[in-house]
């Protein structure tokens, strides 16, 4: 029985990686080319992002595409992911969080890792520190990446929010649950990726990418 204990007890939490990649971009213009295939270091940033999530310490990485997704879709292609559709996707990003989550819940996910595509300055280094506090934590906090103190992005979600996920509407993200969970909250500092992300040309050209072209 104190074996089974100790076992039980070195069991890590299972984190999934939700990557949200469904959106319209509209500041990028009518006409624009989706941010998401701008180019950073010769690929596009949506593969670069699932790279980074893919090469992590997750379990598993669920991918959220909608607008332009058969572009997004081929800039994917080979990668270890799965990857889900949301016919919703101009309703805004609550509508992806529901997706995503739940294929995380059925693929027994112990917590989510919500990952926006467009942070360019994310690494597998940067999530492995979040996946390594939401472990060390036992699966019971929340956690979020900081720059100098300040809130930003990714941020890991325990299951017990999850019913909470999927009752979200319309163009909001995770933010009101955090305020209203009551859960303990990990601040982990990764520098500036936790801020950056990219929703003009202007801000692509500025992270370091070239714009895609319409």
């Amino acid at each position: 029985m104190l074996g089974q204990s100790i076992a039980t007890e070195d069991i890590k939490p299972i984190v999934a990686i939700v990557l949200l990649a469904a959106g319209m971009a509209t500041r990028i213009g009518p006409n624009g080319a989706p941010k998401l295939l701008a180019e950073f270091d010769r690929m596009p940033l949506v593969r670069r992002s699932a790279f980074a999530a893919s090469n992590s310490h997750a379990e598993s990485v669920i991918v959220v595409v909608g607008h332009r997704q058969d572009d997004i879709r081929k800039a994917l292609s080979d990668l270890p992911l799965n990857i889900v559709a949301n016919r919703d996707y101009a309703s805004g990003m609550a509508s992806s969080l529901v997706i995503g989550f739940a294929s995380a819940e059925a693929n027994g996910a112990d917590g989510v890792l919500v990952m926006l595509a467009d942070m360019p300055g994310v690494t597998s280094s940067d999530l492995n520190r979040l996946i390594t506090a939401f472990q060390d934590g036992k699966g019971a906090s929340i956690v979020r990446a900081v720059s100098q103190g300040k809130r930003g992005n990714p941020v890991i979600l325990p299951r017990s929010l999850n019913n909470a996920v999927l009752r979200l509407k319309g163009d909001v993200g995770a933010r009101y649950l955090i305020k209203a969970s009551g859960l303990p909250v990990i601040e982990v500092e990764i520098g500036d990726a936790a801020q950056i992300d990219v929703d003009t040309p202007e801000a692509i050209i500025a992270a370091g990418g070239i714009p895609a072209e319409s």
